[in-house]
């Protein structure tokens, strides 16, 4: 890495509901928006949804990407959201050929859009849509080993002021979202989110022994409760190859009666990391 990079985990919250006012997401539009303020603007975006999987890591090249409204039973406006930001080719580029000499194959992708991952986190953050972007898909087969490999490949990208954001959700299960949220509940959300702040952020952990649990996420507390299906959570998985530090900032918000964790890096040009609070 020759220049900074900012890198950053979001729990970006359900579909669109973040962009209506929802109550259940104040405090994820409030933190999202205090850390944007906080950030330098970057000159460009690259950002690792959980909703975009293929069978290789794939990457949009186009240079006016539309928007995918990849949700359903909204109100119509929410199928009329807006967000020009440009595409970034030379990025896209850069960041397949460093996924290629790390042995990863990869795909360029002219056509696809960004999906409501990208655009609904970024229409919060940087409102005025002048920042290029870039989507990386995950992997389809889910693999933690695949996606840390994915991170510390793009360790080799050489790009001046980047923000990389991992945009997931530190807790996913659809079903307890919807559920009674009891004594039990709120035990089993908050002991996994105190797993996953130990691993990101203790700095007395060696960076072996943190990927070690990051790869074997599986045997955390009430890991496939939190997590049915793991692809909201390997973003972070991204993003924690790429730094290969511990977050010393991290924020949680109560989100749909969830509580749900950010973690951010700062890696300056030297490699090394000075995180400040956010």
């Amino acid at each position: 890495m020759n220049n900074h990079t900012d890198v950053l985990f979001i729990s970006h919250g359900g579909g669109p509901l973040p962009l209506l006012g929802d109550p259940d997401h104040a405090e994820m539009v409030e933190t999202l928006t205090q850390i944007a303020g906080d950030l330098r603007k970057p000159s460009a975006i690259l950002v690792i949804s959980a909703h975009w999987e293929e069978r290789e890591p794939t990457i949009t090249v186009g240079a006016s990407p539309e928007l995918i409204y990849d949700y359903s039973g909204f109100p119509r406006e929410t199928y009329e959201i807006k967000y020009p930001c440009p595409g970034e080719p030379a990025l896209a580029n850069r960041v397949h050929s460093v996924l290629e000499q790390a042995g990863i194959a990869s795909r360029l992708d002219d056509q696809r859009g960004f999906d409501h991952g990208v655009f609904v986190p970024l229409k919060l953050m940087y409102p005025e849509a002048n920042i290029p972007c870039v989507q990386l898909s995950l992997v389809n087969s889910l693999d933690a080993a695949t996606h840390l490999a994915i991170g510390r490949a793009l360790q080799a990208l050489d790009y001046e002021n980047l923000l990389v954001i991992g945009s997931g959700f530190s807790f996913h299960n659809m079903r307890a979202f919807f559920a009674p949220n009891t004594p039990e509940m709120r035990s089993r959300n908050e002991a996994f989110e105190d797993w996953l702040e130990e691993t990101c952020t203790d700095v007395a952990l060696p960076e072996a022994e943190r990927a070690s649990r990051l790869l074997n996420w599986e045997r955390a507390p009430y890991a496939r409760f939190c997590h049915p299906r793991e692809e909201h959570l390997l973003p972070l998985h991204v993003c924690y190859g790429l730094a290969n530090k511990a977050s010393k900032m991290n924020v949680s918000a109560t989100i749909l009666g969830k509580k749900a964790g950010m973690f951010y890096w700062e890696i300056e040009e030297n490699g090394a990391q000075t995180i400040g609070a956010v």
